[in-house]
């Protein structure tokens, strides 16, 4: 019998199972209100469009590695809007959006079978997959102690961390990150932190603070110096501008950290032709240059956020975590029946609206949704209103 091969492995992709409660939200009367996916819906900004633009006459091969006014450009936003002030412009790599690297890296350094690829137990999905379609083996990390525990039966090649995280969006702390990159580094672990919902932080209120971003390290990164020690050594850090920029469609992102290990990447990703278009490296400099566009958009999440936080608290729902990033990870509170994440899913889709069910980041997700935040203000008042009338009784 053929051994099965890596396609055999992959789960069926989760947002598919979705079909018959989109089509049972689609029905209400005001229409589907698409809240499943996190998906920007407000436009490109100006300046981005216009970098792309300028740079459309783009006959010849990008650099895999990106130019040096973007790797430099990464470098200076760290230090300006991420308290990291000395990432090395070598140890920055830009990727076709940052799930493909996750989809990838553990590839990519060389993970096969026998390896373990270890990721939270409530976690963004392609973590998982990325594992399998390396033949890696996974485990999941809860806690701290989880480190040691499993240090003592397999120590993984590959640890990634989350902050802020995708679905909860809680954030780790200098503390907590800082003990990961201690023990990774005792047993020869390399750390890749995705950081992607970074500038989304909400434990300062968006309504007293305006069109601000949040103190720069408010989210620390795996490369700031108050968590490794001033030393970038088996650290990663994965960013994407698709939600802070709107550029999703772009499929803008980047890596940054240890040069040796960018640098295993970029030999191999050179082969392979992964590489950002020249154009998209240009909005690129253009998105991570401007910090007002930035701004502008975490206001309007802040807004949307807490007209669906009130709602769905009015409703008999309860917000956990959440402290950051793009979504809302809810629960009954009590005074609401649940059976599961899916009796949630279905409670939303009598109102029109399409949710995500907790159990896809992990059967730690089996009693919540997750709700996202990127739908329009018309999309986003719709919901409020049939949120409202739920707790009416209506």
């Amino acid at each position: 019998m053929a051994a099965p091969s890596t396609m055999d492995s992959l789960p069926q992709f989760p947002w598919d199972s979705l079909a018959p409660y989109k089509e049972r939200a689609s029905s209400y009367a005001e229409g589907l209100v698409d809240l499943s996916v996190g998906t920007p819906v407000d436009p490109t900004p100006d300046v981005v469009q216009a970098a792309l633009k300028a740079a459309a006459d783009s006959h010849g091969y990008p650099q895999t590695w990106g130019t040096p006014a973007l790797r430099e450009c990464v470098a200076a936003w760290f230090a300006r809007r991420r308290a990291v002030p000395d990432v090395n412009p070598d140890g920055v790599l830009p990727t076709v959006g940052s799930k493909e690297l996750v989809a990838w890296l553990p590839t990519l350094l060389g993970a096969g079978p026998g390896d373990v690829v270890a990721f939270p137990a409530l976690a963004y999905p392609t973590y998982d997959v990325g594992a399998r379609l390396a033949g890696a083996s996974t485990r999941l990390i809860s806690t701290l102690s989880d480190l040691g525990e499993m240090s003592a039966v397999a120590t993984p090649k590959l640890l990634w961390v989350n902050s802020p995280s995708n679905p909860t969006g809680q954030v780790l702390g200098v503390e907590h990150l800082g003990e990961v990159v201690r023990w990774a580094r005792q047993h020869g672990v390399v750390v890749a932190s995705d950081e992607c919902y970074a500038e989304l932080d909400w434990r300062v209120d968006v309504t007293a603070q305006g069109s601000q971003l949040p103190t720069p390290g408010s989210v620390p990164s795996i490369l700031d110096p108050r968590v490794c020690e001033g030393s970038h050594d088996g650290l990663l850090a994965v960013y994407s501008l698709s939600k802070q920029s709107n550029m999703a469609g772009y499929r803008a992102a980047f890596v940054a950290g240890d040069p040796a290990l960018v640098g295993r990447l970029l030999e191999i990703r050179k082969h392979a032709g992964m590489m950002v278009a020249w154009p998209v490296q240009q909005a690129m400099i253009a998105a991570l240059g401007d910090d007002t566009h930035v701004a502008q958009q975490r206001a309007r999440y802040g807004i949307r956020r807490e007209q669906l936080r009130s709602a769905l608290g009015s409703a008999g729902y309860r917000i956990e975590h959440s402290e950051a990033g793009l979504y809302l990870w809810t629960t009954a509170d009590g005074s609401t029946r649940v059976d599961g994440d899916w009796s949630l899913v279905s409670q939303m889709a009598d109102l029109g609206i399409l949710v995500a069910p907790g159990s896809f980041y992990g059967a730690a997700g089996g009693r919540h949704m997750r709700i996202a935040l990127s739908a329009t203000d018309e999309r986003i008042d719709s919901a409020v209103r049939r949120l409202e009338a739920c707790s009416q009784g209506g």
